[in-house]
């Protein structure tokens, strides 16, 4: 409000090389602090003065311009394409090739700041010429470096298949995969990232990344103490197993599927969302990958989330990986009901508090979607037994429905169905004549003798 901007602007021309960085320092401090004094900076003409003496200048103002730069860009699209418009891809390009490596970093923030907003800001970077250079970045001895070049590669590949195709084509895997075991946390976290925003396009290129040798190695982030690393880990494993069986296959054959289930088993809350989400992956592929599931005891972790977990889309995460689990075959569906994980979707269907929040009504959805999958394939009489006397209609249908498939060829299961009230329970029913559910209701009731009816 005082005019600073206005007065900063030709100290970044002054004969002093010390004046001129402190100018450029203040600049980048006010452009940071929010959206409209970054709009401000744009505004009064600096960045093209900025750039444009940026080449000559030494490593400290360098490194300063470039935080002006990440500054500015990082608050929006338009603000990025100011920074992309007044030729600053060009100089810090010349910046990532300097000899000091604070001089890298700085300018593959301001990079990273430009290409995470879209994929035409994303492209520009790339057709800069900045993605070799990054990963030459993620080759230099320093840690602080190879964070912020790992993160920018995660996200130029992050927006599409031809934009991770190119950070691929910079030979970027084989490096981003050497430095899963390093000890630094923070770079495991940006290298998983980036291996996940390159591995989830396509087949090929999550083929590319195993084909890295990430496997087995990449297991043991999902036991680390870093819960970011254990995530990224987890989410790396999940974009892989998503494309096909045979990659679920080969994640099953290296110890993934269990050692996943460990990891969800020992984390809470957001980190395990993407250990649930693979597990539904490989089991939707095949039965034999939803088995695979099953033997390596994925099912109780997963009923254990229903119950444990408050994040409506995790609840919802896991009913539909239960689902996924459940809908191959009758012995598939038997597994879910016998872990008796009917009632708990259930309580999640009915919950009177559910309507109103739109995350539970996809928590909703998955659960009666589950138990849809696993009631038409179930013949686990006990565990549907006390489902009739809790489900909502729509559910109790599919209920009644498996009761009059197998009661007509089974006569212990007939004789239980009296004596637990479940005959009782299918008379109080009110269907409509000539419905569906009558029709159901009508043949349980022909598997008895008039009187046990009355």
């Amino acid at each position: 409000n005082s005019g600073v901007v206005s007065l900063l602007r030709p100290l970044l021309l002054d004969v002093v090389p010390s004046v001129r960085q402190t100018a450029a320092l203040g600049l980048g401090r006010l452009a940071d602090y929010n959206v409209d004094l970054a709009e401000a900076v744009v505004k009064a003409g600096i960045l093209p003065q900025l750039v444009h003496s940026l080449p000559e200048e030494n490593r400290y103002y360098k490194k300063t311009a470039a935080f002006v730069l990440r500054a500015i860009a990082k608050h929006s699209p338009e603000l990025a394409q100011a920074v992309v418009q007044c030729g600053a891809l060009e100089a810090l390009v010349i910046c990532l090739e300097d000899f000091d490596p604070g001089v890298k970093e700085g300018a593959s923030w301001a990079f990273d700041y430009i290409a995470r907003h879209n994929p035409e800001l994303s492209q520009a970077v790339v057709d800069a010429g900045a993605v070799p250079l990054l990963v030459l970045c993620i080759q230099e001895p320093e840690i602080a470096l190879k964070r912020i070049a790992a993160s920018t590669l995660s996200d130029i590949s992050k927006h599409s298949p031809e934009l991770a195709q190119t950070v691929v084509d910079a030979g970027a895997i084989a490096h981003l995969a050497q430095m899963i075991p390093n000890p630094d946390a923070k770079l495991k976290r940006q290298v998983l990232s980036a291996l996940s925003q390159i591995a989830k396009h396509s087949v090929d290129l999550a083929e590319l990344v195993v084909e890295a040798e990430i496997f087995p190695v990449v297991l043991t982030c999902l036991k680390d103490s870093d819960e970011y690393v254990k995530k990224n880990g987890a989410t790396l494993i999940r974009e892989i197993a998503k494309h096909s069986p045979e990659l679920s296959q080969l994640i099953v054959n290296s110890g993934g599927v269990a050692a996943v289930i460990d990891c969800i088993g020992s984390c809470r809350g957001t980190v395990r969302l993407p250990g649930i989400m693979m597990l539904g992956y490989v089991a939707a592929h095949s039965e034999n990958l939803s088995m695979a599931v099953i033997v390596s005891k994925g099912i109780p972790p997963l009923c254990a989330c229903l119950i444990e977990e408050h994040e409506d889309h995790i609840k919802a995460a896991a009913a539909w990986a239960l689902g996924q689990i459940g809908r191959h075959t009758a012995e598939h569906a038997r597994h879910i009901a016998g872990a008796n994980v009917l009632p708990t979707l259930l309580d999640i269907y009915v919950d009177a508090n559910s309507s109103e929040d739109l995350k539970m009504k996809a928590s909703i959805f998955s659960a009666k979607k589950a138990l849809k999958n696993i009631l038409q394939k179930c013949t686990h009489l006990p565990a549907l037994e006390p489902l009739l006397h809790d489900a909502p209609p729509s559910i109790m249908k599919h209920i009644i429905g498996q009761f009059s498939k197998v009661l007509p060829h089974d006569s212990k299961a007939r004789r239980l169905f009296v004596t637990t009230g479940g005959l009782k329970k299918v008379q109080e029913i009110k269907a409509e004549p000539g419905s569906l559910l009558q029709e159901y209701i009508n043949a349980i009731n022909n598997c008895y003798p008039e009187e046990i009816v009355r």
